[in-house]
């Protein structure tokens, strides 16, 4: 996959550069809304590059903290959730990486996303809902869709991309903002005073700038979208390859898109480094067009018709499926024989088993610590309890704390 990291590298660079062109220009036509000076453009200009330019070396030294900590996500230990540190070092292991950090966001929403500079500062991050609703396969099949973005080094590109779309967002919001306020001042009768022509063209030139302020952000994410679409599939070849088990990436997809609760701590800006559009408010349904993501329908017909767990198998189930050329660079289609493992055929969960499951998880998370009565009963300990023992309400036995 030597041509797509060199490609993602090539793309983050490209895509910083393409920001810096619609942050600077946004920033010219607003400094020469204020006033005809080619000065107030000049200075409109410069501003805005600042900005670019802090936010670029921001994106860079600490653009994953930034989205994890807008995410919400906690760092965890081994001992809150261990199947899912077996599971990330499983996927680790596979791919020949360094063990990411792991995060888990407390919302029931299934979901997860990957972030990070490179693989040796990468992040997983995955919600409540998705471990209390999937099944070891289906959630080794997540981890190695997320494991496969941090092989393709598609985090930086994703990480930058973001924190350059929020700036130009930032930008425009504060000069459409500014303008209502300023109208509603009744600002606007500053130009009564200055001449018919001079007055004319600068009501143009502010008419100009709120159109360029409403369409700057939508233009920044379409080109955001439009590049982010093929790693959504290229990352599934790669889970289909890391497990050994396409099946198991098809049913979590199945599930996640099942689900009917927004992801609360989710936005236009972090929604398309999750693994499914997080935004759809009325229920994540199987024929989803939306652009920050491929159809899920159609990810998990291609998973379901690979005859084996390599690339080449992904490309001939994508080219069947879609009728499109593969998005699978040529150098990873080489010869190799995959077979496709069985699955694990754990016993399926309940709607009560899973909603349970969510809770414990949420809470662990929190910091709360269990105990296990023989009585049967599980006493939970919240994170500020203080002293060494804690007596069972139902049968009386005391336990010691660890």
């Amino acid at each position: 996959m030597w041509e797509q990291i060199r490609a993602n590298k090539r793309n983050s660079i490209l895509l910083i550069m393409l920001m810096a062109a619609v942050l600077g220009l946004l920033g010219w036509i607003i400094g020469m809304s204020v006033s005809p000076n080619p000065i107030a453009g000049v200075f409109g200009l410069a501003v805005a590059l600042g900005i670019w330019l802090i936010l670029a070396l921001v994106s860079f030294s600490s653009g994953d903290a930034i989205f994890l900590a807008a995410s919400k996500a906690i760092p965890v230990t081994k001992d809150v959730h261990p199947q899912l540190f077996n599971v990330v070092e499983e996927m680790a292991v596979a791919a020949s990486l360094p063990m990411p950090k792991v995060y888990i966001i407390n919302d029931p929403a299934p979901n997860a996303f990957a972030t990070g500079r490179n693989p040796q500062n990468a992040s997983i991050a995955v919600t409540a809902g998705l471990l209390g609703r999937l099944s070891r396969d289906e959630l080794q099949g997540v981890v190695g869709h997320e494991m496969s973005h941090i092989l393709h080094r598609d985090i930086l590109f994703v990480t930058v991309a973001g924190i350059m779309l929020g700036a130009i967002t930032l930008l425009s919001q504060v000069f459409l903002r500014g303008m209502f306020y300023s109208s509603m001042a009744g600002s606007g009768r500053r130009y009564s005073s200055r001449g018919r022509g001079q007055g004319g063209g600068q009501a143009v030139m502010l008419l100009i700038a709120i159109v360029a302020a409403i369409l700057a952000p939508i233009m920044a994410m379409l080109l955001y979208f439009a590049l982010s679409r093929n790693r959504e599939y290229l990352a599934d070849a790669g889970s289909a390859r890391l497990t050994r088990y396409p099946e198991g990436l098809a049913g979590a997809l199945e599930k996640i898109s099942q689900n009917t609760v927004p992801l609360t701590v989710a936005n236009k800006v972090t929604a398309p480094m999750y693994i499914v559009n997080p935004l759809q408010k009325e229920g994540m349904k199987l024929a989803d067009l939306t652009s920050t993501h491929p159809p899920i329908s159609e990810r998990v017909k291609i998973l379901r018709g690979m005859s084996g767990a390599s690339f080449a198998d992904y490309s001939n189930a994508f080219r069947k499926t879609t009728k499109h050329a593969t998005p699978i660079p040529s150098s990873a289609l080489k010869e190799e024989t995959l077979q496709i493992r069985s699955a694990a055929r754990p016993e399926p969960l309940s709607a009560k088993h899973q909603h349970r499951n969510i809770g414990e998880i949420m809470q662990r998370t929190a910091g709360y610590r269990f105990a296990d009565c023989s009585c049967g009963l599980k006493i939970k300990i919240p994170p500020d309890f203080r002293a060494d023992q804690v007596q069972c309400p139902r049968c009386g036995r005391v336990h010691t704390i660890s």
